[in-house]
């Protein structure tokens, strides 16, 4: 295993050069965790091979005498419409885990989403950073516990609460069982003080999963709780189903992340770029929409902005950076995307957010 980096190589030009690289940093069975999707990984493969598929519409000449990447996300201006995603177990590959990442942020001027399963603690995380924060909430066997983190989350300074709504339970990592992965301790510094209650009792002849695990999994009144709890903007991460996105908007949520969790919960489920145009035209265009999973050049993040999203989301290649030059890495990737996405604009003929529309992708009605 290779000795973290203390500088950028200039070998090192795309987030594709480090994910080939990052295996050599960290253990197999962490890398297998961190690297694999669900079952065989057709919806992981299939979140690359959508967007490769999507072209784009250029065109020439365009004014740039007001150029801009600024965009509002919540009725925030950001400077670019992008965030880091939350991403778990960040000390698996680093020994800072999510302060370097959140480092990384505040080079950038990023949003940062913080984990329910950060092996930082949420408020050291928050301390950490100097920009826009959100916590992502993944529900807890009890309400009390679940409503526990919210009110941290509140008291930490973070400004919206995200609510993990794909991953009722874990999906099939059958990589992971491969490479026999297992989490070691103090990697969920979030629920250290939070006790499991008793597994629940199910007849002989029930599924563990369906009349155990499943029997209290969370519903939509328990999106309705959340909000009731909190006066923090609630958005909805997972969605993928378009009488979802109806369902979410009927509530009153906030926003919606359009995600199938990187692949990694339920197989064979659409890659999410795929969905995101559809969605968008249920929700309309006055909500809130991020999208998240398979972004990998600053050309993906044009196109997802192009079919509907307002903001996206920038998952594994946080560890990508992290595990190979921490928060130098991380910065380093991100500042990559960035520019990527501006040249990306720059050839398109796209002076400003605004102007990246369904008209700027390809199609032979478009030429």
């Amino acid at each position: 295993m290779k000795k973290k980096l203390e500088s950028i190589p200039a070998t090192l030009v795309s987030v594709q050069d480090y994910e080939s690289l990052f295996a050599d940093f960290i253990p197999h069975p962490v890398y297998e965790y961190i690297a694999g999707g669900s079952a065989d990984d057709i919806s992981l493969k299939n979140n690359r091979n959508a967007f490769d598929s999507i072209l784009l519409n250029r065109r020439v000449l365009a004014d740039f005498s007001a150029a801009s990447t600024r965009t509002e996300v919540l009725g925030k201006t950001v400077k670019y419409p992008i965030m880091l995603a939350p991403v778990a177990h960040q000390k698996l590959v680093h020994p800072k885990g999510e302060i370097a990442t959140a480092e990384a942020a505040n080079v950038l001027d990023l949003g940062f989403i913080g984990s329910t399963l950060s092996s930082v603690p949420m408020e050291d995380v928050a301390d950490a950073l100097q920009g826009e924060k959100w916590f992502q909430l993944y529900f807890q066997e009890s309400r009390d516990a679940t409503l526990s983190l919210i009110q941290r989350a509140e008291n930490a300074g973070y400004s919206a609460i995200v609510v993990t709504v794909d991953a009722a339970i874990n999906g099939l990592r059958n990589r992971v069982q491969r490479a026999g992965f297992t989490l070691p301790a103090g990697m969920e510094a979030n629920l250290v003080n939070y006790q499991c209650p008793p597994l629940k009792s199910i007849e002989a002849d029930q599924s563990i999963i369906l009349n155990g695990i499943m029997r209290d999994s969370p519903t939509w009144r328990d999106i309705q709780w959340i909000q009731s709890q909190t006066s923090l903007p609630v958005i909805l991460k997972g969605i993928t189903n378009c009488e979802d996105a109806k369902i979410a908007k009927e509530l009153g949520v906030a926003g919606i992340v359009v995600s199938n969790h990187g692949g990694r919960t339920l197989d064979s489920v659409p890659a999410a770029i795929d969905v995101l145009a559809d969605i968008r035209a249920t929700v309309g265009d006055d909500l809130t929409l991020l999208f998240d999973s398979g972004i990998r050049r600053g050309s993906d993040i044009f196109k997802a902005l192009a079919l509907g999203a307002d903001s996206v989301l920038i998952g594994r290649p946080q560890l990508y950076g992290l595990s190979i030059a921490g928060a130098l890495g991380v910065a380093h990737i991100l500042k990559l995307l960035i520019e990527e996405f501006e040249v990306t604009m720059a050839l398109m003929g796209c002076a400003t957010i605004d102007q990246i529309t369904q008209d700027t992708l390809y199609s032979k009605q478009s030429i």
